[in-house]
């Protein structure tokens, strides 16, 4: 809203209309100016602070379903994912402040990203042929841990 509000005065301001339209354009351009710099500090204020470094983690993940080789069938094929965290724990917030041991989870199919969740069971679609599934436990952040918490199935679908 701030830049986008910025914006909308400056066309109002220089619209060179007298009145209405330039009390209008200067409380529009305030108010965009207000909301940019809430948006910009407020978090700081509020204790975020930047992380220069990622945070450890000692979670293990480890992928339960599909096991490694296993073959769907369908065009695309619906693939249940389940797996198993130890150690951590998924939250449903994100958040600047890094905490080791809690985040959430990533999966990946052939290196794109398909789900971004908090449970540890989930679907994932794909076409026939031979596929990775690459699951992530990420921090808060969505940033990964150091070092990363990544586990990897092979599997395939048939038509």
């Amino acid at each position: 809203m701030g830049l986008g509000a910025i914006v909308g005065a400056f066309a109002l301001l220089r619209d060179r209309q007298r009145g209405g339209r330039r009390i209008g354009g200067i409380a529009l351009g305030a108010l965009g100016a207000g909301c940019l710099l809430v948006a910009t500090f407020l978090p700081f204020l509020l204790g975020a602070r930047p992380s220069l470094g990622r945070p450890s983690t000692t979670a293990r993940l480890e992928i339960v379903s599909p096991s490694p080789g296993q073959t769907f069938r369908g065009d695309p094929a619906r693939i249940p994912v389940t797996l198993r965290l130890e150690g951590g724990e998924v939250v449903p917030f994100t958040s600047f402040r890094l905490v080791p041991n809690t985040g959430h989870i990533h999966l990946f199919v052939d290196g794109a990203v398909v789900s971004m969740t908090t449970a540890l069971s989930s679907t994932v679609t794909a076409p026939p042929g031979s596929h990775e599934l690459v699951a992530e436990f990420v921090a808060v952040d969505h940033g990964p841990f150091d070092p990363p918490v990544r586990v990897t199935t092979p599997f395939s679908v048939t038509g």
